[in-house]
């Protein structure tokens, strides 16, 4: 039986500000926090109120209404949200589509803000047909990090693969990571999935070669922060070792993204700019230190997934197969079918 789900939001343009949903402090509550500045917009996704690729572009154009609206200064508020977060490339496609406009006044940049924001819930759905005809039947399917209504405009990426196959009534199992060390999967992810009705089971992270290993899983889905030319695709720390044991495993490993993901500029992932963040993410554990004093730490927040690892990428346009080349990513991209 078909069934639908709710529509979970980061984030809510009111008239004259944005409220954002904490996601720092999800799920234990849901708070949602007023921002009227660019400048809280841009500390707000630095410090991951928000996150997730989508959702952080989609802030950002909210972030340059703000801006307008409070008579700043357009280029110098651009370039404080650009400096937010360096990886996720929807950040700089979002800005970059707010500073091509003509009229750069606040209801001008505030209707191509709301604008970004529907495209992207309705690339959201078309990422879900299209990845759901990958789903089989009674599928388990093994996801990372938070791909889902928190991360976007309100439907999901990689997740919105997994809730667009539930609705179908595929009797679909999810295994979602815990990903560490901010625990996306084990607090955002969880929280979607219950408030869904999906049926899944959190793991930890090094709980996923057994799960193989064992046949439990039947597909892996991934989200991605920006994907190169060449298909390299950056993601949460954690998605290349999935993307490995996959490959090990003859496990087909997709990544689910909007176009607005691929990065035409660079030809492969090593000139893809990895965040790397503070040492008390690992170090503490809810503000208490859990690791010796002075303890040396190197906390990446994405690795990159080799093109040639993933079986497909699925973009609101279809699914597409290796060998990738989205130099043209702006434009029509090739739909080629899938091997096998």
């Amino acid at each position: 039986m078909t069934t639908t789900t709710g529509l979970i939001t980061p984030q809510k343009w009111q008239a004259d500000h944005l409220l954002m949903l904490d996601q720092r402090i999800l799920p234990l509550r849901e708070e949602w926090i007023e921002l009227r500045t660019h400048e809280e917009v841009a500390k707000a996704i630095k410090d991951m109120v928000v996150r997730g690729a989508p959702a952080i572009g989609i802030s950002a154009a909210y972030g340059m209404a703000l801006a307008a609206k409070n008579g700043a200064d357009l280029q110098q508020a651009s370039k404080t949200l650009a400096a937010s977060r360096p990886t996720a490339v929807n950040l700089f496609w979002a800005l970059d589509r707010i500073n091509s406009l003509q009229n750069r006044d606040f209801q001008r940049i505030l209707a191509e803000a709301q604008a970004i924001e529907r495209e992207d819930l309705e690339m959201n759905r078309a990422i879900g047909r299209h990845g759901a005809e990958l789903v089989p039947q009674n599928a388990s399917i093994l996801t990372v990090c938070n791909t889902g209504g928190l991360a976007t405009a309100g439907h999901g990426t990689a997740l919105g693969v997994i809730r667009t196959a539930h609705e179908q009534g595929k009797d679909i199992h999810v295994y979602t990571c815990e990903t560490r060390p901010r625990m996306q999967g084990l607090r955002l992810t969880a929280y979607e999935l219950t408030k869904d009705g999906i049926p899944f089971h959190s793991i930890a992270d090094g709980a996923a070669a057994s799960l193989m290993r064992a046949g439990k899983v039947d597909l892996v889905i991934a989200g991605a922060d920006r994907i190169a030319v060449n298909g390299d695709a950056a993601n949460k720390i954690g998605t290349y070792s999935l993307a490995v044991l996959a490959l090990h495993h003859k496990i087909p490993f997709y990544i689910a993204a909007p176009s607005s993901t691929l990065d035409p500029t660079l030809p492969t992932g090593d000139q893809i700019p990895i965040e790397e963040r503070s040492a008390e993410e690992l170090t503490e554990v809810d503000g208490v230190r859990v690791a010796p004093d002075g303890c040396p730490v190197y906390n990446p927040a994405f690795d990159v997934t080799p093109g040639e690892l993933i079986t497909g990428i699925i973009t609101e346009k279809g699914v597409n197969a290796k060998p990738y080349n989205f130099a043209l990513a702006s434009k029509s991209i090739p739909q080629p079918a899938l091997p096998g």
